[in-house]
């Protein structure tokens, strides 16, 4: 099926059928639990090492006509890739100004979180004074008022079990506003904003920074509460397999009870003939090590260690997988706009279907353009006419993916969207996502449970 021929009707009529809770936001369960749909919107950006102007507007990137209840955005190259980025010092000043950024859109009227990031950075083209820290600067972005993420959530079940109002490590860790995390840049810390702002409508729940990549994860205040076991891993896939420059960070956190696992990587790039072997080891690598340490000490928690081990996953990122085509092949498939074709020869594709990497894990159909490689503040592809050097040719790709593992799950749409400042095109989708709330646990649903799914949402977005 040409891209160009998409049957909107079609789409429809399958979503109709093929998404069961799409009419009913809530599952009743004979466990004392119900089940409840929350919408998660993810995205991935390879920004390509360049800092965001202050005019940059996310409004319609981030959706906000029609709003989730989680935000999970993950970038890559938020600094160039050099020797000084990946060897030396970090510079914090382009993810602070994401932050800003995504506060803006998120959180209109947020004067409060405008002002805190005023006091560390000027943001107007200027450069930071000196370099901040991350996890000072995420504080401004954190709207609970004395309220602090658990580090448990373990329902009051496993109380009763053991003779105990709570879950032993959730007496043993009650934090201090004054405590600091070991990692300075560790955005973990269960730590409240100093000056709250009721207008706020989202809140920082965490963010972490490793070279390049950049994940940070936004939640509609009223749901921070309900969030628990938040612990991040990063594993690096870089230089001799030890630096930053490639690799991953991974999130993990309990929401009600269900486990989440958000992971954004930047895997191996090339586009030689081999080259996709070193991104599936990349991703066993990622798989095989990383782990969350314990923060449960009940012998009745199922708290995950290891990211298959948790109920909903979503891996987003900079995949790098190419497509399996010549550069003049791959340019008259292009020019035919025949995307079916040209899917067939992509990489990650390939090596799904021969179960050699994700095995398991669903990605949505792919209904846009390829999203690399353009010419900066173009639409054109870097290899049609902009650079003569055949050695520098690079053949068109979806290189920035999305997937997901695990039940519950349904994808409501997925797509590219079409800013110029990088030479990648970011992907983005939202998600209905089933969660399960013990009885009594959350008194009313949240706004973004009970948002009618519009038909645009079920139009999968169409480049020519």
């Amino acid at each position: 099926m040409n891209r160009g021929s998409f049957d909107a009707t079609e789409a429809v009529s399958k979503s109709s059928t093929e998404n069961p809770f799409l009419s009913s936001a809530e599952i009743t369960m004979s466990s004392g639990q119900n089940v409840q749909s929350f919408r998660v919107f993810v995205a991935t950006w390879n920004v390509g090492g360049k800092c965001p102007h202050s005019s940059l507007n996310l409004d319609d990137f981030l959706q906000i006509n029609n709003q989730s209840d989680i935000y999970v955005l993950g970038f890559q190259e938020i600094v160039p890739l050099n020797a000084g980025n990946v060897l030396v010092i970090e510079d914090n000043e382009p993810a602070a100004k994401w932050l800003h950024l995504i506060n803006h859109s998120l959180n209109k009227s947020a004067d409060v979180a405008s002002r805190g990031l005023k006091r560390t950075a000027s943001f107007g083209g200027s450069l930071f004074f000196s370099k901040p820290s991350l996890k000072k600067i995420s504080k401004n972005f954190r709207t609970v008022s004395k309220r602090k993420l658990k580090a448990c959530n373990c329902p009051l079940e496993l109380g009763r079990k053991t003779n105990m109002d709570f879950c032993f490590h959730c007496q043993e860790s009650n934090i201090r506003e004054d405590d600091s995390s070991s990692e300075e840049d560790d955005d973990t810390s269960p730590i409240s904003v100093v000056q709250p702002s009721n207008q706020m409508m989202y809140s920082l729940i965490a963010s972490k920074k490793m070279v390049g990549i950049f994940v940070t994860v936004w939640m509609r205040k009223e749901l921070v509460p309900y969030v628990g076991h938040l612990r991040i891993s990063c594993i690096t896939r870089g230089i001799m397999g030890c630096l930053g420059n490639k690799g991953c960070i991974s999130v993990s956190m309990s929401f009600h009870q269900t486990s989440f696992c958000f992971i954004c990587s930047h895997l191996a790039s090339g586009e030689k003939e081999g080259d996709e072997l070193r991104r599936n080891l990349d991703v066993i690598e990622i798989l095989k090590n990383t782990h969350f340490p314990g923060t449960c000490k009940s012998p009745y928690s199922r708290i995950p260690e290891k990211i298959l081990q948790h109920d909903r996953i979503i891996w987003f990122g900079d995949l790098n997988y190419r497509i399996a085509l010549s550069f003049s092949d791959a340019k008259q498939l292009m020019e035919e706009n025949d995307w079916d074709s040209l899917l067939d020869k992509d990489q990650l594709k390939i090596e799904r279907e021969a179960g050699r990497v994700f095995k398991g894990w669903k990605e949505g159909r792919i209904y846009f353009a390829p999203t690399y490689k353009y010419s900066f503040n173009s639409d054109t592809y870097y290899a049609e006419g902009m650079n003569k050097s055949k050695s520098k040719r690079r053949t068109p790709a979806w290189c920035d993916r999305i997937l997901w593992h695990g039940n519950g799950i349904r994808q409501l749409y997925y797509m590219r969207k079409e800013f110029q400042f990088s030479d990648h095109r970011p992907v983005c989708t939202t998600f209905l996502v089933e969660v399960k709330v013990t009885n009594g646990g959350l008194k009313k649903k949240s706004s973004g449970s009970n948002m009618k799914i519009g038909i645009e949402e079920l139009l999968i977005e169409h480049i020519p």
